[in-house]
């Protein structure tokens, strides 16, 4: 594995190994505007949601590393403390990237990127019409972390409204996660988009209490077919199944026909029934899975 230490990398060798590998990040597409009306919009992937209660969102225009300038995002927001989050999908991804060029002061990545500006109700700078969401802010606090070149600087954008685009809703009124079609950073040039097919739910142990994979029997836990990813799949279920439910496991089709053709074989035994443990698995069928391995 190899080893570095910040300290003796260059800012820009830095970034490279950390941009790639802390990813992929989310967009804030961020637009302020000076005393002067001036208003810019430039895309941020040092971003993300902190709290809910206040709802705080932080984005980071950091100092550049080439040359250790400011942008005109932090400078703006220094004049006038207030932005607008627009959040970024697919179908606008390359405007966006275009919008992150840095024209000279004063010119409006609104139109140089061939965006809509949209009033806000409560803010002065205009929100991006295309965006899916649009988020409206008022900056609560700047927290420099330091002066040198690539040194970030935290903006704390407490969202005062929200709107959102109907066509992302779901029959609820909440956000769909296969409608939105968000888009996110990695390192370089790469980016990520979030469609349908690369979509996977985990069940979040929010209101029961996982068994852990440390209460695996030995062989599930060294299980040589059995993933990382699948056991904690097990570890996430509430309790073990009895001793009747196990027994009564034998009696499925499938488990039937694994104990039958491996009577006498137990290594045997034990990788074909980790391995249809695995098929339940890719199923949804937890408990069904955890049963399976469980029978001697």
């Amino acid at each position: 594995m190899l080893t570095i230490k910040p300290a003796e990398l260059s800012p820009a060798q830095l970034q490279n190994y950390m941009q790639y590998a802390i990813a992929p990040r989310p967009i804030c597409f961020a637009t302020t505007i000076d005393l002067e009306g001036n208003i810019n919009l430039s895309p941020f992937s040092f971003f993300n949601m902190f709290s809910s209660n206040p709802p705080i969102c932080v984005f980071s225009p950091a100092r550049r590393v080439r040359d250790n300038t400011t942008k005109h995002t932090l400078q703006n927001i220094l004049e006038v403390r207030e932005c607008v989050i627009n959040i970024v999908n697919y179908a606008m991804v390359q405007q966006t990237s275009l919008a992150s060029t840095e024209y000279a002061k004063g010119v409006n990545e609104f139109e140089k990127a061939g965006l809509t500006m949209l009033p806000s109700e409560l803010v002065r700078p205009p929100r991006v019409a295309e965006a899916p969401v649009q988020m409206e802010c008022i900056v609560k606090e700047i927290i420099s972390l330091g002066e040198n070149a690539g040194a970030g600087n935290l903006i704390l954008a407490e969202v005062k409204l929200i709107h959102i685009k109907e066509e992302i809703l779901d029959a609820d009124g909440k956000i769909d996660q296969e409608k939105i079609d968000l888009v996110a950073r990695l390192g370089g040039d790469w980016y990520c988009r979030v469609t349908p097919e690369n979509l996977f739910k985990v069940a979040k142990p929010l209101t029961t209490l996982g068994i852990g994979v440390d209460a695996l029997p030995f062989d599930v836990r060294n299980s040589m077919e059995l993933t990382g990813n699948e056991l904690g799949m097990l570890g996430n279920i509430e309790h073990l199944p009895s001793a009747a439910e196990i027994d009564e496991m034998r009696n499925h089709p499938a488990v039937k026909e694994v104990l039958d053709a491996t009577i006498g074989d137990g290594s045997t035994r034990t990788r074909e029934l980790h391995g249809l443990a695995k098929q339940f698995l890719k199923q949804g069928e937890v408990f069904q899975a955890l049963k399976t391995v469980l029978i001697d």
